[in-house]
C-alpha cells in the first residue's frame, strides 16, 4: 500500500463549495475484445468500476440469470431465521409441473431447503426455485413483488420480474448492469453462501447433473456464477473470477450457442485481468485528512472513507494517478461520524474515473456559547 501511495502523485485539497455528487464515470476504455453477443459488461468488483461494456442498459429477458434475484433473497431469508437449511419444503402442483430444467422433486417425498438451494443453483432447476419461492413468499406471485422491490433497493433500475425463474415473458427484462450489481451483492452480502456457485455437480432422486457453467472446469479461477437460455434470450452467463486477490464479475447475454457463451465469457474476464491493474488506495477507517471544523467541540475533524477504497486503472498506469480532494468548507458542528464533509476524485490525466464520498470519521459536537461567539466573529473576517 506504501507504494501505491507514493505512486500518487498530486494531491489537491481544494476548499471549495461542493456541489451534489455525480454518478459513477467509466474508466477510459482500451479496446475491448470483440464478442459475438447481444450485451456484456464488465466490473471491476472491489473498484466498482466498469472496465469494457456494450448496451449496458438494453432491456434483455435473463432467461435463468433470474434465479440470481431468488437466490439472494433465500439467502436473506435464511440470515434472517426465516428458513433453516434443514426445514421441508412442501412441493406444490405448481412447483412440480413447471416447464423447464428440473431437480425433479415430487408432491409427497420431503425435500429440505438445503436441497432445493442446490438444485436451484447447481441444476437450476425451476422446481426447486418455484418451491423456495413459495415458502418464502407464500405464493410465486407474492415473491414476485419482493423480488422487485429488492431490485429497486440494489439500484436495478432497468430490471421488472414476472416470475421466479425466468421464463420466456416479454415483460420480464433486466440489463448486464443490473445483472453485474445483482452478482457484486451476492458476493459482497452472503460471503457464506457464495460458494454454492462453484459446485459442479448435485445429485437428486438418484439423478445426478452437472452445473452448466463450463468454465468451472476450464479455469481454476473462476468459482460462480449462473448460466441461463430461453429462445428470446439466448444464450447468457454471469462469470465472477479471483486471481490474486482481485474480482472481476462478467455478464454476456444473447450468445449463440452454449459452448459460445462459455467462450465469449472468458475472453471477457481474460481481457479484464489482462488489461487492468486495481490498487488500494485507502483503507476503510483511516484518516486521510484533517479538516478545519467551526462552532465545535474540537477544531479538528479527521476524514476518511467507511470502506476500503479501490481504483482500476489501464495496465501499468496506477503510477500516473492522481488524487483531488473536495472539501465542503466552511463545516460547522455538530458534525456525526459517517456524515460526507467532501468528495474525492480519482484522475488519470484529466479526466475523473472514480469518485468517493469523503466521511466524517467522529462525532464532533457544538460549542459552548463562547467558542461559538469567538468562531461566528473569525467566519465575518474570513
Amino acid at each position: 500500500m506504501k507504494r501505491l501511495f507514493a505512486a500518487v502523485t498530486t494531491l489537491f485539497l481544494l476548499f471549495t463549495s461542493l456541489s451534489a455528487s455525480a454518478a459513477p464515470i467509466a474508466l477510459p476504455q482500451l479496446p475491448p475484445p470483440q464478442l459475438a453477443a447481444r450485451a456484456w459488461l464488465l466490473l471491476d468488483y472491489n473498484s466498482g468500476q466498469i472496465l469494457a461494456q456494450q448496451n449496458p442498459d438494453e432491456h434483455i429477458q435473463p432467461a435463468s440469470l433470474t434465479k440470481l434475484m431468488t437466490a439472494y433473497l433465500t439467502f436473506t431469508a435464511l440470515v434472517q431465521k426465516r428458513l433453516t437449511p434443514d426445514q421441508v419444503i412442501p412441493v406444490s402442483e405448481h412447483a412440480w409441473r413447471v416447464e423447464g430444467s428440473r431437480m425433479f422433486i415430487q408432491p409427497g417425498k420431503p425435500v429440505t431447503v438445503d436441497e432445493l438451494i442446490h438444485g436451484m443453483i447447481v441444476q437450476s432447476g425451476n422446481d426447486a426455485t418455484i418451491a423456495l419461492a413459495e415458502a418464502i413468499g407464500g405464493s410465486e406471485p407474492q415473491f414476485v413483488q419482493m423480488m422487485t422491490l429488492q431490485a429497486a433497493k440494489l439500484g436495478m433500475s432497468n430490471t421488472r420480474y414476472m416470475d421466479a425463474t425466468g421464463l420466456p415473458n416479454p415483460q420480464h427484462y433486466t440489463s448486464v448492469r443490473d445483472l453485474s450489481k445483482l452478482a457484486a451483492a451476492l458476493v459482497r452480502d452472503f460471503p457464506q453462501y457464495y460458494p454454492l456457485y462453484s459446485i459442479k455437480e448435485y445429485r437428486y432422486n438418484n439423478i445426478s447433473q452437472a452445473n452448466r457453467n463450463r468454465l468451472l472446469w476450464q479455469d481454476p479461477y473462476v468459482d460462480g456464477m449462473k448460466t441461463g437460455h430461453t429462445e428470446a434470450a439466448g444464450f447468457c452467463q454471469v462469470t465472477s473470477a479471483k486471481r490474486n486477490g482481485r474480482r472481476l464479475i462478467g455478464v454476456v447475454v444473447g450468445a449463440e450457442s452454449d459452448s459460445a457463451r462459455s467462450v465469449e465469457s472468458h475472453k471477457l474476464i481474460n481481457y479484464g485481468f489482462e488489461a487492468f491493474d486495481t490498487g488500494k488506495l485507502y483503507a476503510a477507517g483511516q484518516a486521510v485528512t484533517q479538516l478545519p471544523v467551526w462552532k465545535g467541540s474540537s477544531s479538528k475533524l479527521k476524514a476518511g472513507f467507511s470502506q476500503d477504497v479501490y481504483v482500476s486503472v489501464p495496465k501499468g498506469q496506477l503510477s500516473q494517478l492522481k488524487v483531488q480532494m473536495i472539501t465542503r468548507q466552511p463545516l460547522l458542528a455538530p458534525i456525526s461520524k459517517n456524515q460526507p464533509v467532501g468528495q474525492v476524485n480519482l484522475l488519470l490525466g484529466d479526466k475523473v474515473i472514480a469518485q468517493r464520498p469523503l466521511l466524517a470519521l467522529e462525532d464532533v459536537s457544538v460549542a459552548g456559547i463562547f467558542g461559538r461567539a469567538i468562531d461566528t466573529i473569525r467566519l465575518w473576517f474570513k
